[in-house]
């Protein structure tokens, strides 16, 4: 019987999980036996699960998990450097270079485990079958907007903590942009679902958003335009060929710009769009000063919807479900091509 032990996630601010209770429901229907851990911060609460008929365990309990389970869960484990003998999915943030990933894809070599990485399953054509995307937009927009705010009042961004809806959300944003202009803003990857995410918050907010794409960037650049815009919103996924949107001299040029979100947030990859800074923000400190004056924050937070974790979860979890009912059959499909991405990149180290 195949089997999908759902653990907790120990990353400090992340509460979100990639299955509800009413699509573990599902599985146990379909066969598959459901393990899922205790949590002190899953948002969604254990008892659905129970009822559901999963197995309850205890949290952090998935090194002993049975060899043959399949361990599920969104962000990071603990750097431990423990070998991993599982098969786990997960995002893994270990392909394009980063030298974390390098080491993960190390645990998993010397434990003989596999990653199904969720960031690469996808369907026939290449599109992925499930994102947090058009979430990430969404808060790394309100987020920009928080940071901007705070420039105005001549300061950084403060902490920012999880909120309940988008209603709230919205509602907070509304308070801290009271007596302000609005700024105008310029999304790159505005078609996709990131893109989309981030507009809707900027329109709802009253931004005026100037909306690029492939068609727009297909000249490679440079793009001075992007300096010409108070808060720049990058979209796009950093991957060999990808132009840089804003260069290391953008400290020092002249610019309307002070805020970049880099919603991507991928900035120690080698083909990283946003060339002025080396590291991600967090929850506690979102903002990165990297220019005093004029001031030029960034904000780079790699679990953006997490600032929203039920409502985040609850699509993520709709959009993954009907994969994770094919888990009978791991060698074809989603999963079968996201084995073999991980052959090919775990053959390197």
């Amino acid at each position: 019987m195949t089997h999908l032990w759902v653990r907790a996630e120990q990353r400090p601010n992340e509460e979100r999980v990639g299955l509800t209770p009413e699509g573990a429901a599902t599985l146990v229907k379909a066969g598959i036996r459901v393990s899922v851990e205790v949590s002190s911060v899953r948002a969604i609460p254990i008892d659905g699960y129970r009822a559901a008929g999963c197995e309850i365990v205890g949290e952090n309990l998935w090194p002993k998990a049975p060899s043959d389970a399949i361990i599920f869960g969104l962000k990071e484990l603990p750097e431990d450097g423990t070998p991993l003998t599982h098969r786990h999915i997960m995002f893994g943030h270990a392909y394009k270079g980063q030298p974390a990933g390098r080491e993960l894809l190390k645990r998993f070599k010397a434990g003989g485990g596999a990653l199904y990485d969720l960031e690469y399953l996808v369907d026939e054509t290449g599109r992925r079958v499930a994102a947090f995307g058009y979430w990430a937009g969404y808060a790394g927009a309100a987020l920009s907007l928080k940071c901007w705010a705070a420039q105005q009042r001549g300061g950084i961004a403060g902490p920012v903590r999880k909120v309940p809806s988008k209603a709230a959300l919205l509602d907070q944003l509304g308070v801290e942009l009271a007596g302000l202009s609005r700024p105008r803003a310029i999304i790159i990857g505005a078609l996709g679902r990131v893109g989309t995410g981030a507009a809707d918050l900027c329109t709802a907010m009253g931004v005026a958003v100037t909306r690029w794409d492939l068609a727009e960037t297909a000249s490679g650049g440079p793009f001075p335009e992007v300096l010409e815009h108070e808060i720049f919103l990058n979209c796009i996924l950093a991957r060999p060929g990808c132009p840089v949107f804003v260069p290391a001299s953008a400290k020092t040029d002249a610019r309307k710009l002070t805020v970049i979100g880099d919603i991507a947030c991928d900035p120690t990859s080698d083909f990283s769009p946003v060339k002025v800074y080396d590291r991600a923000t967090d929850w506690d400190a979102p903002a990165l000063r990297v220019h005093d004056a004029p001031p030029l924050d960034v904000t780079a937070i790699d679990n953006l919807p997490s600032l929203m974790p039920v409502e985040s979860s609850q699509d993520y979890a709709a959009q993954l479900l009907p994969s994770l009912g094919t888990l009978t059959a791991l060698d074809r499909g989603v999963w079968g091509r996201a084995k073999s991405e991980f052959d090919r990149h775990v053959a390197g180290v």
